[in-house]
């Protein structure tokens, strides 16, 4: 047990040293106005979803930083100044440009080259697709649920530049430190049930396997796919050779990957996103972000899996 608390306490040490720095920079930038003369560039998405003016702001951010961008709209949030729903979607909208990003980062760069043009793009566009779903669905509950006049609401509050860098960063240090606190202290405890239950085998009982025959899955397939579910780089990197040489058609290799992230996504999510979301936005909506999220990806590779069996059914 001493052990496991000592692994904890390195993990959020680590972690939560990248939150306070993003935590800083964020706040002193938010006061210096640097995110409002950039928003412009995400504002017709924001004003199309019905959002806060400063979820433009925080979408930017996502582009180099999800966790930046979430630390900021939680700031907002704890500050009274959006709502439990206005949160939840700019959260959800947050986690959109990662997949784009990963298109030259993961896709084309490591994963079109390993399993070739055809699985490794269509894998690219399940990707984008997930993606483009999450905003889609952003902008159905936004315009669904939120009045037209919110997307100006935090604009007109967002205070104005102060004179000197010093203000700024003493205003950052102020507004950050009830925050990051109670992020720190939810991230520990949710790393530890994490590894606990990692520990006592409970993550590693999601097995794929027993499922796997009932999918038509070659059996040459099960060594990548039990790979894919604990390592999707190692379980692509095995699997392309297996497509060059003909022992696995292209459609199957597809099928193995799309069986494989319905079980790696919830490990992925309890394992990485848990932690972040709940460490941020608290239990109750870190919980829900975490499912709605998860709940998205594994929807979308379901609908494909179901596509791949009909069409070689």
């Amino acid at each position: 047990m001493l052990e496991l608390l000592w692994e904890t306490l390195d993990s959020t040490i680590s972690t939560m040293t990248t939150v306070f720095l993003m935590l800083f920079l964020t706040g002193l930038m938010t006061e210096m106005g640097v995110f409002q003369r950039v928003s412009y560039l995400a504002r017709p998405l924001a004003s199309i979803s019905y959002l806060p003016a400063v979820s433009a702001s925080t979408f930017v951010v996502s582009l180099g930083s999800a966790l930046a961008a979430n630390t900021m709209i939680a700031r907002m949030k704890e500050e009274g100044h959006l709502s439990e729903r206005q949160t939840f979607l700019c959260a959800i909208m947050n986690s959109v440009p990662v997949y784009f990003r990963e298109l030259f980062t993961y896709q084309l760069a490591f994963v079109v080259p390993v399993l070739g043009l055809f699985v490794g793009g269509a894998y690219a566009v399940v990707s984008i697709s997930t993606g483009l779903i999450k905003l889609l669905l952003v902008i159905i509950l936004g315009r669904a649920y939120l009045s037209r006049e919110s997307t100006v609401a935090v604009e007109l509050i967002v205070p104005e530049p102060p004179k000197s860098i010093m203000d700024a960063s003493k205003k950052s240090l102020r507004g950050q430190s009830r925050l990051f606190l109670r992020i720190a202290s939810l991230y520990f405890f949710m790393t530890l049930l994490v590894l606990y239950l990692s520990q006592e085998g409970i993550l590693q009982s999601l097995n794929a396997l027993p499922l796997a025959q009932n999918f038509g899955v070659p059996p040459e397939t099960v060594a990548p796919l039990a790979i894919y579910v604990a390592s999707p780089k190692a379980g692509i990197t095995l699997l392309g050779p297996m497509i060059q040489n003909g022992s696995i058609t292209e459609v199957k290799a597809l099928t193995v990957l799309m069986l494989g992230s319905l079980f790696m996504l919830p490990v992925f999510s309890i394992r990485s996103l848990m932690p972040n979301y709940t460490g941020v936005f608290g239990v109750k909506m870190g919980l829900s972000l975490v499912v709605v999220s998860t709940g998205i990806s594994v929807l979308v590779r379901l609908m494909v899996l179901v596509a791949l069996l009909v069409a070689t059914g």
